[in-house]
């Protein structure tokens, strides 16, 4: 064991013993990355939201949610390293950890800092060539990812809350991602998560109304009142994790956004 310093993605230095053998992850899409770095022992604590992989989701110690840590857990766990998101997490409960723990936080909204958080976790805990590999590998997933040659993009809003309605605007991960899926996003005016009336989705017009897996679960059942203020628009239920988890699920995503095109296409 050694100390190494690290700069993470808040450009906050990180001091810890090098390689880590006691991960405690507060953010879902970073604690599958964890998993499928190879990290099976070192990871000791997750979150009750880190539902993937279900083994871990099982058997890990589960130090409460990304907004409300629970720091006797984390203080029973003994970590040498916390990995956390800005987004994700609150600045209180991080300032709070990392007065006692090496805390490490990614701050993204472009796939490209997505990719580089993979190979900079990957550094951080003893998988480099890992990591590097499985960036690459995404980059080039997405590389032949765009609408037809001609083809009008369709205009999308993206629901990801009901009562209130909210949705994913510009300054937000979830907004790239629709535009790397070919979509413009009618409230890309907006900034983050806006809450929106219906009176609102009926102005934007959009063609395509697509109502997210996650946070909030969304099901058919709620087409019928989207439908009475877009009757035109094709309304469909995603998998909010393609969209919205940055980490290797990544890998998944590039061609979930291409069977989605197909499935519009078809639709109009």
């Amino acid at each position: 064991m050694m100390l190494r310093h690290f700069i993470d993605q808040m450009h906050r230095p990180v001091l810890l013993e090098y390689p880590p053998r006691r991960i405690v992850s507060l953010v879902p899409s970073q604690t599958e990355l964890l998993y499928n770095l190879g990290l099976r022992e070192e990871v000791v604590g997750i979150t009750k939201f880190c539902i993937h992989p279900e083994s871990w989701f099982r058997s890990k110690t589960r130090v409460g949610g990304t907004k409300n840590v629970h720091f006797e857990r984390i203080t029973a766990l003994d970590p040498d390293l916390i990995i956390g998101n800005k987004e994700e997490n609150t600045r209180t409960d991080i300032e709070q950890l990392a007065q006692q723990y090496p805390v490490w936080m990614s701050d993204i909204y472009t796939l490209d800092d997505a990719l580089r958080m993979i190979r900079e976790v990957g550094a951080l805990v003893g998988r480099a060539e890992v990591a590097q590999r499985m960036a690459a590998a995404i980059a080039e997933d997405f590389v032949p990812l765009q609408w037809p040659m001609n083809a009008v993009q369709p205009r999308a809003a993206y629901f990801i809350w009901r009562k209130p309605y909210m949705v994913a605007a510009t300054n937000t991960f979830i907004n790239e991602m629709l535009q790397r899926a070919g979509f413009v996003n009618v409230f890309a005016h907006r900034q983050r998560y806006p809450e929106v009336t219906f009176d609102e989705l009926t102005a934007a017009r959009p063609d395509v109304v697509l109502l997210s897996s996650e946070p909030y679960p969304f099901q058919e059942k709620h087409f019928a009142e989207i439908r009475q203020v877009c009757p035109a628009a094709v309304i469909k239920i995603v998998d909010g994790t393609l969209f919205s988890w940055y980490g290797s699920r990544l890998s998944q995503s590039a061609a979930y956004f291409q069977q989605l095109q197909a499935e519009i296409r078809k639709s109009e």
